[in-house]
């Protein structure tokens, strides 16, 4: 879950990370009276979109005066903000910040992100901020500092040095680069977190350190234990489909292809996306109904699915364990005549009951193309959205 830089500033500030000041505005005149009641010579007004690169796209300017403020405010929530994350229809902008800019004497990346691989979270760090860190790791890979560190125990004062030492702190910057990464560090620990991110951490000419841009996002799978996470969300920055999955129990990610993909099982769903592409096609999703979808969760997975206009083709790849291949099959059949389809649908079953599954569909009488295996599959599911095959 994603929340606003705003929110990621409050949680940053009350847990004792350095943020300069600034004031949340929903119109033009409210950015004017941010302005004034900052009482600064220059301040920033942000964009609060859940997408990055929004200074590329026009969704962070410099201000130097009230009026400027409530000009740009007025430019930024009159229209979508258009990022290189965002895709070309942008995303809606319903509030912005006006936040104090301070002097700059250096840039710094400090984030806190699960190590999947090594089974612990990881404190990465770089002297090369305010770029994507993604950039900095494919060109200038000896910048990023890394520090792995346990859940039960937090990153210890000696790893936090160790980081402020290699990012080139020295004197007092020591230890306030020391306390923000320890603190940073907790906070990823305390609220669940997947991602804890300050880009750019501020080195002002007088010493002091400053956290001014926060990216936090929540690890959904923690959502029971934090009731609050719900007063945070912003239904408008999230996909409609996306929310609409989440909404039946199902996962979902809107991806880019034609192909669409319902299946049961994420490392399943994974694999029938590269298979899909090792055959030369482009899955428009990941959908994973779970090892016990019920009739209706299918129906929605395909209603989602089939609501994305790129769908040239859908493909359902199912293993049926827990649950069994015939009833997966029938819970297909009794979607397919609700919901309608409009593209050519390819279905692969094994597992329990699978030659059942398989005499259901076939007497059906609905046009569904039956598959024998994972290659096959991604094949007619290419060929169907390429207008090569038909049911």
């Amino acid at each position: 879950m994603k929340i606003h830089e705003y929110q990621a500033r409050e949680i940053l500030r009350s847990s004792g990370i350095p943020v300069p000041d600034w004031r949340l505005a929903t119109s033009g005149t409210e950015a004017y009276e941010a302005f004034s009641e900052l009482n600064v010579p220059l301040a920033v007004v942000k964009a609060q979109v859940h997408a990055g690169g929004r200074g590329k796209g026009g969704g962070v300017k410099l201000v130097r005066s009230a009026d400027e403020a409530k000009q740009v405010a007025e430019q930024m929530l009159s229209r979508p903000l258009v990022t290189p994350q965002t895709g070309p229809e942008g995303v809606p902008v319903r509030k912005v910040i006006v936040a104090h800019a301070v002097d700059i004497a250096h840039e710094y990346y400090v984030g806190v992100v699960v190590d999947r691989e090594a089974g612990k979270p990881v404190v990465i760090a770089s002297s090369e901020g305010g770029v994507e860190i993604e950039e900095v790791a494919a060109t200038k890979p000896e910048a990023i500092c890394k520090e792995h560190f346990d859940v039960d125990h937090g990153l210890q004062p000696f790893q936090a040095r160790r980081l402020a030492y290699r990012l080139g702190f020295s004197g007092d910057q020591v230890k306030q680069a020391t306390r923000i990464l320890s603190t940073l560090a907790q906070l990823f620990l305390d609220h669940d977190c997947s991602l804890a991110e300050i880009n750019p951490l501020v080195l002002t000419p007088e010493g002091q350190l400053y956290a001014v841009d926060a990216k936090i996002n929540f690890d959904d799978n923690a959502a029971f234990r934090h009731k609050s996470w719900e007063s945070l969300r912003d239904p408008e920055q999230e996909d409609p489909m996306e929310r609409a999955a989440a909404e039946a129990g199902i996962s979902y990610v809107r991806l880019s292809g034609n192909i669409g993909c319902l299946v049961n099982g994420a490392g399943l769903a994974m694999a029938t996306m590269d298979i899909i592409k090792l055959h030369g096609g482009e899955p428009a999703n990941f959908l994973d109904v779970g090892g016990g979808a019920t009739q209706e969760q299918v129906s929605q997975g395909f209603r989602i699915i089939l609501s994305d206009p790129n769908v040239k083709a859908v493909l359902v790849n199912i293993f049926g364990g827990i649950m069994k291949c015939d009833t997966i099959a029938g819970a297909i059949i009794a979607a397919y005549e609700e919901v309608g389809f409009h593209v050519p649908l390819v279905v692969r079953l094994e597992g329990t009951n699978v030659e059942i599954a398989r005499k259901m569909l076939g007497d059906s009488g609905l046009p569904i193309i039956t598959a024998s295996d994972m290659t096959d599959a991604a094949q007619k599911a290419v060929a169907a959205a390429r207008g090569e095959l038909s049911s």
